[in-house]
């Protein structure tokens, strides 16, 4: 069932869980979270990240996503991650995304805001929900996402944390409904283990208009106490991608080596294709909080 991410979002707060938003850059991965999701019986987000369209263009894998979830047994909305290109976010729309997070994170705040209230009213006129970000997400040496390193340690880090009172001036001027905030996640692999200021969400989701949704970016590696905290202090969406695709190549490689390398091509798929559905699984099932 195809869905924006408006309701889904208010569902999971009200509810005390959070909706999983992973990156399906390909089918075998696109078929994984989505059968998850119906094997837990949750709804799911789906995303195509701009920095993966060299993998596969958006054209391609865009409406395949469409197509899954159309004919998916639960929920499921078709996002773009992290749009930072106009053109690249209206090649989205056209193949059929119901939400998109247009990222001018890297722009001045009032620059930011101001874009962001253009657009917002340009997508709701569609049906189509927004998420922007404030604060800039760090990116470790590992990021799938492509995103800029800034030496990540605990101590740097918090010069990117999102400020509560701007994350309330910012929802209300442009009218978003998902804000991407920072406290202490970062894309990609993490060389140590990420502390979350979850102090700093509550004090975010208390800020903010009841109607927007917090986000927390750079969901794996982070262990599930911690998750689940974010979670009850108001996260209602969480981006999920960096350790289950590396978990799946190292996987793929020990199949591989225990058959010294005598498999055919679509045996690995596969084979890459359950364990990534067992592997989102379990992720989504820390997603639901207890619930």
């Amino acid at each position: 069932m195809l869905v924006n991410m408006k309701k889904i979002l208010e569902d999971a707060e009200k509810g005390g869980y959070a909706i999983g938003c992973i990156n399906t850059p390909n089918v075998e991965t696109l078929r994984a979270v989505i059968g998850a999701a119906e094997d837990l019986n949750v709804p799911i987000i789906i995303d195509h990240a701009q920095v993966h369209d060299s993998l596969i263009p958006i054209e391609e894998i865009g409406p395949k996503m469409v197509e899954y979830a159309k004919k998916a047994k639960v929920p499921v909305c078709v996002h773009l991650d992290h749009g930072s290109d106009y053109n690249f976010v209206m090649r989205a729309i056209r193949c059929g995304f119901t939400s998109i997070m247009y990222d001018l994170s890297a722009l001045p705040f009032e620059e930011n805001m101001a874009k962001l209230k253009e657009f917002t009213k340009i997508a709701h006129d569609l049906d189509i929900t927004v998420e922007a970000e404030l604060g800039i997400m760090t990116s470790t040496e590992e990021d799938s996402h492509g995103g800029v390193t800034t030496g990540w340690t605990h101590e740097t880090i918090k010069k990117t944390f999102t400020d509560p009172e701007q994350a309330a001036e910012f929802a209300r001027n442009t009218g978003v409904d998902a804000l991407a905030v920072c406290f202490g996640t970062a894309h990609g692999i993490y060389a140590e283990p990420p502390i979350l200021d979850i102090e700093r969400v509550k004090a975010i989701r208390k800020a903010m208009p009841k109607e927007t949704r917090v986000v927390m970016h750079g969901g794996s590696g982070v262990d599930a106490d911690q998750v689940q905290a974010a979670i009850s202090a108001g996260c209602s969406k969480i981006n999920y991608y960096s350790y289950m695709a590396k978990a799946c190549s190292k996987h793929v490689y020990e199949e591989l080596e225990k058959k010294n390398g005598n498999a055919f091509w679509h045996e690995v798929q596969e084979d890459a294709y359950e364990f990534m559905r067992r592997y989102a699984r379990e992720v989504l099932t820390v997603f639901k909080n207890g619930k």
